[in-house]
């Protein structure tokens, strides 16, 4: 007799391994100001963009150009197919590159891995996900580095370039600038869900999908219009990462709930009062500098706070382009194309939320 517990052992699910799920796994943005104060100020010329401003990744200047853009990214499991996870996690890494208007060039693995109790075999699966994303992306993989860790990691280091007249960061918004993002939220409180037994890997499908669609056609579309200042939508949600910008570009935004993308089954989620905890941080984070109108949900906050992996772009641009980088949105056949909101006068950093 065929022994079928052998032949077919039972299937690991990897998101019970990890205190949490992807980009929600990071530091909260108050911890990590307590982190990066000891960090020394950077006068090299040279470095365009460093830590201080909050940015997606670095930027080195080699020639008046050419500069390099540098990042890194890693979380643990999000999903429990490894191959998916391994995608989502490159398509989250090479994001970094695409929001300051780059191009990857080469990436190296990171890895932690247990070295008993998981099947070498799957994070082959993992690493064979990402390579698939790195493919579709242009970009080479030539290493990496491991090491033994109870609960398993995974991501990327890249390495990418950009035209430094083309350069995207959150320091160049304008007033008035309308703000467009490029995939829907919910990614957080889907996964969350998941890791809870609340929703099946099928009925998550469509936020695996968003997650693994690199963001290099947003890039590209803005490019086209002629963007300056963007940034992509992961850990802190739309209210964090929106916040680097105004803290960077000395401004204000309005942000108008109803144009909001949300994932199909996200907003139940939040309805049923699901907050993931990098979710909770973000919004005790926000609550300072952001006021609602009376009209605006417990569940709608939740969604704005959403920590995300593998986001959208949000992207700030002159209202004489809107129609122009639509189109080019459009023709990139991007998930989502909403605009949300726009930058205004006031106090660095403060946000107003509305329904209408």
């Amino acid at each position: 007799m065929i022994d079928l517990q052998a032949t077919h052992p039972p299937r690991i699910r990897l998101t019970a391994l990890s205190h949490g799920a992807g980009c929600a796994c990071k530091l909260g943005s108050v911890e990590l100001s307590e982190v990066l104060r000891h960090l020394p100020g950077v006068t090299d010329p040279r470095v365009l963009v460093d830590a201080a401003s909050r940015d997606d990744a670095a930027v080195f200047l080699l020639t008046p150009d050419r500069a390099l853009v540098a990042t890194t990214d890693f979380f643990t499991p999000i999903v429990d197919d490894a191959r998916s996870w391994g995608a989502i996690a490159a398509a989250n890494a090479l994001s970094d590159v695409y929001a300051m208007g780059g191009t990857p060039l080469f990436a190296l693995n990171l890895v932690a891995w247990p070295r008993t109790g998981l099947p070498l075999d799957l994070l082959g699966e993992v690493m064979a996900g990402a390579a698939e994303v790195a493919r579709e992306a242009g970009c080479l993989l030539l290493g990496g580095h491991s090491i033994d860790d109870a609960e398993p990691k995974f991501g990327l280091a890249v390495t990418g370039e950009v035209h430094p007249d083309h350069l995207m960061t959150n320091a160049a918004g304008r007033a008035g600038d309308f703000l467009v993002l490029t995939k829907p939220l919910g990614t957080g409180l889907l996964t969350t869900a998941l890791k809870r037994d609340r929703l099946t890997e099928a009925e998550i499908a469509p936020a695996v999908a968003s997650m693994r669609t690199l963001n290099a056609g947003a890039a590209r579309a803005a490019r086209t219009a002629g963007i300056r200042c963007a940034t992509d939508i992961t850990g802190f949600g739309l209210l964090g990462h929106l916040g680097n910008i105004l803290r960077g570009s000395s401004l204000s935004a309005e942000l108008w709930m109803e144009n909001l993308p949300v994932l199909e089954q996200a907003r139940q989620m939040a309805d049923e009062g699901l907050v993931p905890g990098g979710t909770a941080r973000n919004l005790a984070a926000a609550e300072p500098l952001t006021t609602y109108s009376v009209d605006v949900t417990s569940a709608e906050r939740i969604l704005l706070a959403d920590a995300q992996t593998s986001g959208g772009l949000l992207l700030a641009v002159n209202p004489e382009r809107l129609g122009e980088l639509l189109a080019a949105l459009e023709a990139e056949r991007t998930l989502a194309r909403a605009v949300v909101g726009r930058l205004v006068e006031g106090e660095a950093g403060a946000v107003r939320v509305s329904v209408s």
